[in-house]
Order: structure tokens, then C-alpha cells, then sequence
């Protein structure tokens, strides 16, 4: 998948955020990147630490394993997921049906 990339023990997430959603989740693919809405508004850095609750809690770990590594200001952003399996990663972030 385009917006899943291995690192080592770890998988690296592309992502397309809407910030300011009616609720949190994940859309589906934008280009090469996985879609998530968020709830949070884009002030203050409340949609990044949406984000990144949001993807631990959808994978079951800590927030400390996930980690925004680019894009903190901008819709585009990568996202480093520790010591997890990508084909964890890739069944626990479906779209909502």
C-alpha cells in the first residue's frame, strides 16, 4: 500500500488529515495517502495530538510509539508507528463502514 512504508520494527504512515470533522476516523485513500478525519480544530497543535491518540488507540499501543515525524502544520503528514506490524497497521486502520 502507498501510504504504509516498512522501517525496520517499525512502519512509517502517509497520511491526508481533515481536521475540524464532526467526528474521527478513517476515510479511505487520498492519492497516496491514507484519508483520517479529525475532530480537533487545526489550533494549537490539537488536531497533531488528535491524530496521534487517535492512531494509538486504533492500533492498541501507547501514544509514545507514535510519533509525527513531518508535516505539523500541514494536511500532508508522515507518521512513525514503533515496533508494530504493518499488516497490524493495515487491518486495524480500515475505513468506517
Amino acid at each position: 500500500m502507498p501510504w504504509l512504508e516498512t522501517d525496520g520494527d517499525a512502519v512509517i504512515l502517509c497520511l491526508h488529515v481533515q481536521p475540524g470533522a464532526k467526528k474521527t476516523g478513517v476515510v479511505g485513500v487520498h492519492g497516496d495517502a491514507l484519508k483520517i478525519r479529525l475532530a480537533a480544530p487545526p489550533v494549537d497543535g490539537k488536531a497533531n495530538q488528535c491524530l496521534l491518540k487517535f492512531i494509538a488507540q486504533q492500533l492498541g499501543i501507547g501514544k509514545s510509539s507514535v510519533v509525527l515525524i513531518s508535516g505539523s502544520t500541514a494536511r500532508s503528514k508522515r507518521v512513525r508507528v514503533a515496533e508494530i506490524a504493518a499488516a497490524t497497521v493495515r487491518a486495524q486502520l480500515k475505513p468506517a463502514s
